[in-house]
């Protein structure tokens, strides 16, 4: 019986297939400068930001000297408060809340994720939220899943983890967790609900069959 059920962030609660995508889409707009130059600049701190082996703090200066301009640090916040959110997602996470434990596991920035936390009242929709940056690994080890399993207490195959990326599967499969593939530009949470009621039994709530365009009310949600 399924007691838990684990959510990617971006590409499953966001429509951005991951975060940096959505980040650095903001801040060319916001500078006018190239997609393509902001990745340059961004890339060579992106695999030790994830595992929080540095901050963006730490790390701006050099980023702006990559790009020949000095920027306020704020732009980088509006662009992680740019993150185009899947608001049916997060209602009807809220809904399972009510008879599941619920959580987040990502890859990602603990800043950013910092800022949709406080931003979405994330906390209070999820029983975990637990991020590679704090935990120093991330989905291509076990680790981030055995951490997740022993914090709600539930037992591997009690679990379901739901990803857009076929890759970030293997590992929670391999400890036993059931596992969902997500497809970012198709699924919904209407047909995702669907899905983990006939294919899982997990009960399934109501859910507002709209996308990120259209927010809907969320419990704590700021």
């Amino acid at each position: 019986m399924i007691k838990a059920v684990l959510f990617d962030f971006d590409g499953v609660l966001t429509t951005d297939k991951t975060g940096s995508v959505s980040t650095i889409r903001s801040l060319s707009r916001q500078t006018g400068l190239a997609e393509g130059a902001v990745w340059d600049a961004f890339a060579p701190f992106n695999e030790q930001l994830l595992l929080g082996h540095t901050t963006h703090d730490a790390v701006w200066p050099e980023i702006c000297a990559r790009l020949g301009r000095e920027l306020d640090p704020a732009v980088l916040v509006q662009a992680f408060e740019s993150t185009p959110i899947r608001h049916d997602m997060l209602a009807y996470a809220a809904e399972l809340s009510s008879g599941y434990a619920t959580a987040v596991i990502t890859d990602n920035k603990a800043d950013r994720m910092s800022c949709l936390n406080d931003r979405y009242s994330l906390a209070s929709i999820f029983s975990l939220v637990l991020v590679s940056a704090d935990h120093g690994s991330g989905k291509e080890h076990t680790s981030i899943f055995e951490r997740a399993v022993d914090l709600l207490g539930v037992e591997p195959e009690q679990c379901v983890f739901i990803d857009n990326s076929q890759r970030n599967l293997v590992a929670p499969a391999a400890l036993g967790i059931n596992t969902v593939y997500f497809n970012e530009a198709a699924d919904t949470a209407q047909s995702l609900a669907q899905m983990l009621s006939s294919r899982h039994g997990v009960a399934a709530p109501r859910v507002t069959p709209n996308n990120s365009s259209k927010p809907t009310p969320l419990r704590g949600a700021a």
